[in-house]
């Protein structure tokens, strides 16, 4: 009889830790925007990675510390592209640039790292109380400062309230966008949070 092989576990290269790490993440993210937190496991994150589930646990000690160390990456990242879309200051006789500016960029950032931002706006099915918990502290950052460039603009408004409706907004168009990309272009959304925005703000 003819004896088969043994099939050959997959190898992986020695790299350094910080890249591996990184690996690993990216990894793990992808299994949480294609398939849902439910479906993220060890087996499952080196099987995407291309390496050995003893490479996951020299990387980290376990799926909990690797789910920590990726909400924490993908927090950082977030946070930092959205407060590049908002503007230190607001200028209260450009508002419609203020508008347009944000927007387009927002888009943009939408369009160049959708894995970042579908387990966000999408919220992932499966997703840990923690990471909810993450996104809505998160969530009330980006509204301080969007009421912050309210009351820049609109000193008598209540930036407060329109703060939530600014960003329910923006949420909403930022789902589209990640849903149909091709549908729904930066001119079009631009136009669209116009004809939403301009009546609340000017009332306000």
């Amino acid at each position: 009889m003819t004896q088969t092989a043994p099939r050959r576990r997959p190898y992986a290269a020695r790299v350094p830790i910080e890249q591996r790490r990184e690996q690993i993440l990216d990894a793990a993210i992808a299994i949480i925007d294609r398939d849902g937190y439910d479906r993220v496991s060890i087996d499952a994150i080196a099987k995407e990675a291309g390496v050995t589930r003893p490479v996951v646990y020299g990387a980290y000690d376990g799926l909990g510390p690797l789910l920590i160390a990726l909400l924490d990456r993908q927090q950082v990242r977030a946070m930092a592209q959205l407060l590049n879309a908002l503007p230190e200051h607001a200028d209260p006789g450009d508002l419609d640039q203020l508008i347009d500016g944000t927007v387009a960029t927002m888009v943009q950032q939408l369009r160049d790292d959708p894995v970042t931002w579908r387990p966000i706006l999408l919220t992932a099915h499966g997703a840990p109380d923690a990471v909810r918990t993450r996104i809505d502290a998160d969530r009330e950052l980006v509204r301080g400062q969007v009421a912050r460039l309210i009351d820049e603009v609109l000193p008598d408004a209540d930036s407060e309230v329109l703060a939530h409706a600014v960003l329910a907004v923006l949420e909403h168009f930022g789902r589209l966008v990640l849903e149909d990309p091709e549908r729904f272009e930066v001119d079009r959304l631009v136009r669209a949070v116009h004809v939403v925005l301009d009546p609340l703000i000017r009332q306000g």
